[in-house]
């Protein structure tokens, strides 16, 4: 087993803390799971990690508490809420490869919703790295809550380099149902961007 250097030590000490749960004074319950399932976590770092979650805990009801106070996020799973506190505690602002792409769209939220803005921009980055005809029409969905001008941009982009295979499949019918005016953009799009040009004469005129 590889001997770790002094330097790894000393940044991996948050870590180490939140592993062994020394001096926890917070408990963090997703909205799936039962009271045995919550994580111990440390207000201090939390609150230095989101301004949110540092007006949540300087709560009256929260500070008068005598108890082990306990926070919910209704909105995550436990695997959800896991990633994120694991980013939280992170000393270079990463969050592993996996749980990123597993988890990218709830971290992505949780990001907006408790303003962690480094994180947001790492689920941006993994989101439009990972567009494809397939799941186009979700993340421009999700660009909008709220607006994201380089995601909706990049999914916007996408959409029109496919717009043949989305627009005759099933989720493109619903997308249009739940979002009028975004499907109208869409089509409007689609009529001014040329699927093909012409490889001899350069022009950008459909080509089928």
């Amino acid at each position: 087993m590889a001997t770790q250097s002094n330097k790894e030590i000393f940044l991996g000490g948050l870590r180490k803390l939140f592993k062994e749960q020394w001096q926890a004074d917070v408990l963090l319950k997703a909205g799936d799971s039962d009271d045995c399932a919550s994580i111990p976590a440390h207000k201090l770092v939390l609150a230095s990690r989101s301004v949110v979650l540092k007006k949540i805990m300087e709560s009256d009801e929260l500070k008068a508490s005598s108890k082990l106070e306990k926070l919910t996020f209704s909105e995550m799973k436990h695997e959800e809420l896991e990633a994120l506190v694991e980013f939280m505690y992170s000393v270079d602002g990463s969050v592993s490869s996996e749980s990123l792409k597993e988890h990218v769209r709830s971290l992505y939220l949780a990001a907006d919703k408790y303003e962690i803005p480094h994180l947001r921009d790492l689920c941006r980055n993994q989101l439009i790295s990972s567009l494809n005809s397939s799941n186009a029409l979700n993340i421009l969905e999700l660009a909008q809550i709220p607006f994201d001008e380089a995601l909706n941009d990049a999914a916007f982009t996408s959409i029109k380099n496919n717009i043949k295979t989305i627009a005759a499949s099933a989720e493109f019918k619903l997308f249009v149902v739940n979002h009028p005016d975004l499907s109208v953009e869409i089509m409007k799009a689609s009529l001014t961007h040329p699927r093909n040009c012409c490889s001899y004469c350069g022009s950008g005129r459909y080509l089928y």
